[in-house]
């Protein structure tokens, strides 16, 4: 690294969207380019992405963040690479794809989790990774494939991850890290591979399959000249493997600042809600339900729920309301209807209506894991009008919010919130309430790109640790803690017991109402 060489570039490849974003050593962001991810979906629950395209959009991305920022090649001291999690990538010979990549999204390992989850290992693996097993996985879709696609198999030599073919395209070295390795097939205690988790999903006899493990934050690896040519950049620059991007995003956006870790939500469309621990304090439920997920600091994991549905159950009831005034000749739009929430949410009194957050058709997966669970209302009265509801279902995503950190054991003393929803100062306060804690919104653009390239930063000397590092990338980029309402939270944790009991209670005719 020269004085010349000033900026780290992050890859994010998410789902949707490949990203590049640049940032000076010092955590600040210069610049980011995007380009759209297209992926494939089938009638048999298939959802499957070329690899090889994924790495052309990934070169486009970099082309097009070069575009933006003067030299970049030449100022480029590092690159890390983050991306979506689980799933399964598979290499062969000659590192060349062996089919399309099975997505997280993929449902057709549905069978083989059941199958799996029913067994007495099954609670030893547990015990080993921290996580509940679903069709996201890698474990799972490769012990489903061994079973009913053995073919894709054979011409295997690598299963991967995302992000670990980007690295293999970038530097030519099969690898992955401990995060994705400790809760899929390893122990979250050693960031290691564990052959009594490989057994329990069948899979001893494709250890081989697994990659090296390494950490980007103190190994990377050199950019081929190949993987220049392709993207305009430096051959020899350093390239760090970045955890996986759930991780990330939660690093770069304040899971842990000042040396002390706390936790960390981000209210998008779905609610991922990870908690910072120390291995020795994590707490496994008895649902065998959430993740538990490595942070490139020693001794240090996030233990994660996440729902299924979160600010999509206020887009049904704002849409509900759009289209009732559509048919009165009113035109309304989604963005308009958003824009009163908090003004509504004002208008109401705080009441005893509950709102169960269930509204995606794949049911619920944390802190419990049913497809078969729905959205309701408890409460109601004849004297409730359309803000109750709206209160109601911001609510219902703080009672969520505490439903899935009472899982990981007890309520954190900070939240950390980022997502567009944190904007509305009616879902921080009742994130607030919910918890009883303070609530800091990170003002964080691209937390998971910033996340990766703070591993690079230290992987290269930039910074002498992690902790270091967050100092200037993430700290300077919280905001002021709000303090909870005391009466709002004692009112929250009131309704709380109700709301559980409702959870629990009406499960069983979630089930006669799935029945055909």
């Amino acid at each position: 690294m020269t004085d010349a060489q000033d900026l780290i570039i992050g890859i994010d490849a998410g789902t949707s969207v490949m990203k590049a974003v640049a940032f000076s050593l010092n955590g600040r962001q210069i610049a980011s380019a995007s380009v759209r991810n297209t992926y494939k979906t089938g009638d048999d629950g298939s959802v499957t992405q070329s690899l090889d395209q994924t790495w052309h959009d990934c070169t486009r991305a970099l082309r097009g963040l070069a575009d933006k920022v003067v030299r970049l090649a030449e100022r480029t001291a590092a690159i890390a690479v983050t991306a979506q999690g689980d799933g399964t990538w598979l290499v062969g010979a000659g590192n060349r794809p062996v089919g399309d990549a099975w997505l997280w999204l993929d449902a057709r390992a549905a069978s083989t989790v059941e199958r799996l989850a029913a067994t007495d290992a099954d609670r030893a693996r547990f015990e080993a990774t921290g996580t509940g097993l679903n069709t996201c996985q890698q474990g799972t879709q490769l012990a489903h494939m061994d079973r009913y696609y053995p073919e894709l198999l054979a011409g295997a030599e690598t299963a991967m991850h995302c992000k670990d073919w980007l690295y293999l395209n970038l530097t030519g070295v099969r690898a992955t890290d401990p995060s994705e390795v400790s809760f899929t097939f390893g122990n979250f205690r050693t960031r290691q591979y564990d052959t009594d988790v490989l057994a329990a999903l069948g899979l001893t006899h494709r250890r081989n399959l697994l990659p090296e493990v390494i950490d980007g934050t103190q190994t990377s690896h050199k950019l081929t000249v190949e993987a220049a040519a392709a993207s305009g950049l430096r051959a020899g620059t350093p390239v760090s493997l970045g955890y996986v991007d759930m991780c990330m995003t939660a690093l770069g956006a304040g899971v842990r600042s000042e040396g002390r870790n706390a936790a960390c939500s981000a209210i998008g469309s779905t609610g991922v809600h990870l908690l910072a621990t120390a291995v020795e304090d994590v707490v496994l439920n008895a649902e065998r339900t959430g993740y538990v997920i490595a942070l490139p600091i020693p001794g240090i994991v996030t233990q994660v729920q996440t729902n299924m549905g979160a600010t999509i159950n206020l887009d049904w009831l704002l849409q509900l309301g759009a289209d009732m005034l559509g048919e009165f000749g009113v035109s309304v739009g989604l963005d308009e209807m958003i824009a009163r929430v908090d003004q509504w949410f004002a208008a109401s009194k705080p009441g005893n209506i509950l709102y169960h957050p269930y509204i995606s058709e794949a049911g619920e997966r944390g802190p419990f894991v049913n497809a078969r669970a729905r959205a309701n209302f408890t409460g109601l009265s004849s004297r409730h009008r359309y803000p109750d509801l709206v209160r109601a279902v911001v609510e219902g995503l703080g009672m969520a919010t505490r439903d899935c950190y009472a899982a990981m054991g007890a309520l954190p003393s900070e939240l950390r919130v980022s997502g567009g929803a944190a904007r509305s100062a009616s879902l921080r306060r009742t994130l607030g309430a919910a918890l009883g804690a303070p609530v800091r919104v990170s003002t964080r653009e691209e937390a998971g790109a910033a996340g990766a390239s703070m591993m690079a930063a230290v992987a290269i000397g930039a910074y002498r640790t992690m902790d270091d590092c967050i100092a200037d990338w993430v700290t300077p980029e919280l905001g002021a803690a709000e303090q909870p309402d005391m009466e709002a939270s004692e009112r929250m944790t009131r309704l709380f017991t109700a709301y559980a009991d409702v959870r629990r209670g009406i499960a069983p005719a979630w089930d006669i109402l799935a029945a055909r």
